[in-house]
């Protein structure tokens, strides 16, 4: 018996014992329709859930923050019902066509854009696994990590 032989041996045994989930390896098959090619990665930097932000009076909102080498993202979470309000700003300013990404919807969805100055509002997202794409006007493209709202 050789290394492939056992390898397949023990996939098939895997398969029969444990195997896995159809929604995973559907969410699996999908990720793939996801990608962004050639954009940079803001990950996740802040995270200020329920804190009310500096000089601001009234109820606390989430606000995150991402960041990638050169670009920050600012963002605003205002819950209404099922649905979530996002405003919030691209630092340097630059215009783009900003894209929702939610494990429920369309790839094109849900789209706006962010002005000359960076900022944007999206309206009415779902609840749930949300990631942005800023398409900007000088080609390039940022992608947020995923965050669950």
């Amino acid at each position: 018996m050789n290394d492939d032989e056992l390898l397949a041996g023990i996939r098939d045994a895997f398969n029969v014992l444990d195997p896995v989930p159809d929604g995973v390896l559907a969410a699996a098959r999908a990720s793939i329709a996801w990608r962004a090619e050639g954009a940079t990665l803001a990950e996740l930097a802040r995270d200020r859930g329920g804190q009310p932000a500096a000089g601001l009076r009234g109820a606390a909102g989430r606000v995150l923050t991402f960041a990638c080498p050169g670009t920050e993202v600012e963002i605003e979470v205002a819950e209404h019902g099922r649905d979530r309000e996002l405003t919030g700003r691209l630092v340097p300013s630059a215009p783009a066509l900003v894209q929702v990404r939610h494990r429920d919807l369309p790839p094109d969805a849900i789209t706006t854009r962010a002005e000359p100055a960076g900022l944007f509002c999206v309206p009415r997202v779902p609840a749930g696994l949300v990631s942005l794409v800023f398409r900007l006007d000088d080609g390039t493209s940022i992608v947020t990590s995923w965050i669950r709202l």
